[in-house]
């Protein structure tokens, strides 16, 4: 098979080419648009995300100030008027006694009717006297209430609620708490899926990279075989081999080149940039995986979780809710005073005139509670919940421990697998050249070449993939760690 020594050279220059390529894929950084510091940017300023958290925050913050103001005193003033159709009359419009009955008529006069028997004793003119003495009384117990005026300014003072009010401090302070370790947990989730679209694009960029240089290889290979097919060298079978091969490629060079572009949508999407953002990276730290400063201490990784923090503030929550159940057993105290002006006026006869200075009050209101069964069962409720927290609490520590050292173990084997990926992928080169060198010299056939390149593309793959689950896998730690 001398006539295919002419490729010889050929041969080489396309293997020298696929191994310059390789290395500077993976090693060296191409010149970059994004880098991963500003995708992580971009992401946290996205959207209104960010602006709602600080909504909520503030929300947060000002129930713990109603919370607090509710200790202290409160004033307020109270206005109101009102208008009625008819008058209030305290006697009634007629009265009896023993020796006649007096009438107020409607038309405001007075009259007056002897009882039989009684006419002789006393004039009609002493009746009369009687009658109009009563209309007198009679208008003067008929206050003008047609117009009702009241004014009062008032402050009330809790003296003691069972320690109602303190807890209701404590829950919206734990509260206020839960939603900034919230805002902390959402922030480092939003740069977890910043950093795992970023190294996505990355490793998928560097297949389509390969999948190219293997369908070039490929096709390459099948115009070498097609020129010794026409020279007699080879056989159809063989030629029918690299072309079914060569369209293999051209597909998986055709799923590469969409799952790059699915990829850059995804991060996109991330970063709140249009979807038909084109990325261009910055690929140099993919080979840099290291393990986070003091990654051993678990104890103290696992305390500052979000997760952890946040049951801590639930408990303290549930901790509150029964003291606020025990205080609806504990007797109540509230003090109060006011200042009160009316018009009509009690001062003088439900005067008219704006000439009162109103009235001062005072006073203390104590609630005893004696037989409050509903709130004996609140109280155990409320014990009883805020020991499943705890119980919660407990059991997350476990498991939050339990998921920190997993991934700590997970990293370590990453870096192994790196190392060994990396190790293959050169010997899978080595093999692919010296296979070269080999077809060029006609000791091997195309399909044992074919097998060599494809070595060399799964080698090749597997290095991406394992480099591109290292750097997950160490922002998933540091994520554990509170290392973000």
């Amino acid at each position: 098979m001398t006539n295919n020594q002419k490729y010889k050279g050929i041969g080489r220059g396309i293997v020298l080419a696929v191994l310059i390529l390789q290395l500077s894929s993976l090693a060296a950084a191409d010149t970059t648009y994004y880098t991963l510091p500003q995708c992580r940017d971009l992401a946290l300023s996205a959207g209104n995300s960010a602006k709602s958290q600080q909504e909520t925050l503030l929300a947060a913050k000002y129930n713990r100030q109603a919370a607090l103001s509710s200790m202290f005193p409160k004033i307020t003033a109270n206005g109101s008027y009102m208008w009625n159709s008819a008058n209030v009359h305290l006697l009634s419009n007629t009265t009896e006694f023993t020796f006649g009955t007096a009438t107020v008529n409607p038309d405001g006069t007075a009259s007056w009717q002897w009882q039989s028997g009684s006419t002789g004793v006393i004039s009609d003119a002493a009746g009369q006297f009687i009658a109009d003495g009563y209309k007198m009384l009679y208008d003067k117990l008929s206050p003008d209430l047609h117009q009702i005026f009241v004014a009062q300014v008032g402050i009330t003072q809790p003296i003691y609620v069972g320690g109602r009010l303190i807890n209701m401090y404590k829950i919206a302070k734990a509260t206020e708490q839960i939603a900034t370790i919230e805002s902390e947990s959402k922030h480092d989730a939003i740069i977890y899926s910043v950093d795992e679209a970023y190294w996505r694009v990355v490793s998928v960029g560097k297949k389509k990279e390969l999948a190219e240089q293997y369908y070039r290889l490929l096709c390459q290979l099948e115009s070498d075989v097609k020129e010794a097919l026409a020279e007699g060298l080879v056989t159809q079978s063989d030629l029918l081999k690299v072309t079914t091969k060569r369209g293999e490629a051209e597909v998986k060079k055709l799923q590469a080149e969409n799952g790059l572009t699915l990829s850059n949508m995804a991060l996109a999407q991330v970063c709140g940039l249009p979807l038909s953002t084109a990325f261009r990276l910055d690929e140099s730290g993919l080979a840099e995986v290291s393990l986070p400063a003091d990654s051993a201490n678990t104890d103290a990784a696992v305390s500052a979780r979000p997760e952890l923090r946040m049951l801590q503030e639930a408990e303290k929550i549930a901790k509150s809710n029964a003291m606020i159940a025990a205080a609806g057993l504990q007797p109540n105290i509230v003090a109060s005073a006011g200042y009160i002006y009316t018009n009509p006026n009690v001062e003088n006869g439900f005067s008219n005139k704006w000439d009162s200075k109103g009235f001062f009050s005072a006073g203390v209101v104590v609630n005893v509670p004696i037989a409050h069964a509903d709130d004996i069962l609140r109280y155990k409720a409320a014990k009883h919940a805020a020991k499943a927290v705890e119980l919660k609490t407990e059991e997350t520590r476990e498991l939050l421990t339990l998921q920190t050292t997993q991934a700590n173990q997970k990293l370590a084997e990453a870096e192994q697998k790196i190392a060994l990926a990396r190790l293959t992928c050169n010997n899978a080169a080595e093999v692919l050249r010296m296979a070269q060198e080999s077809y060029d010299a006609g000791m091997i056939t195309a399909s044992e070449l074919m097998q060599a390149q494809t070595a060399w593309l799964a080698a090749a793959t597997d290095l991406v993939d394992a480099e591109a689950e290292a750097k997950t896998t160490e922002t998933q730690l540091r994520k554990y760690l509170g290392k973000l």
